[in-house]
């Protein structure tokens, strides 16, 4: 079985050449989910009533909008590069190509919409709710 060429083996890259990049973003986004999705359940169970003014009231914070921003940011990287793992290995040609476009596209403008719900929240915590 072959491993590629003896300078790629050397280098821990694979034929595409992003191999091992793409392996260690896929283990930190993973890592980056496990802790801030603790610290969102914490969060949330620390809450005294789950009340809408409540939430509210919390996810205006800086202290609860930060942490919500990268939880969004790298769920949302995470799901699209194991997807894309699962196109690569899946489709070809023009199928590939679409399918491609179409996860970045929904990928970029879900994270998008989340974040800016929540940058709304945070900006209008002096308005009347």
């Amino acid at each position: 079985m072959g491993n590629g060429t003896e300078l790629g083996r050397v280098r821990g890259l694979g034929s595409a050449k992003e191999g091992s990049h793409h392996w260690w973003n896929q283990r930190i986004t993973a890592g980056a989910n496990l802790f801030l999705m603790l610290w969102l359940l914490l969060s949330i169970a620390r809450l005294p009533n789950y009340h809408y003014e409540t939430l509210h009231d919390w996810i205006a914070s800086a202290w609860a909008a930060i942490p919500m921003i990268l939880l969004i940011v790298s769920v949302f990287y995470h799901f699209r590069l194991g997807l894309q793992v699962a196109i690569e290995d899946y489709l070809h040609d023009e199928a590939r190509v679409a399918a491609m476009l179409a996860l970045t596209f929904f990928t970029v403008a879900s994270a998008a919409i989340a974040i800016f719900s929540i940058l709304r929240i945070a900006f209008a915590a002096g308005a009347p709710v």
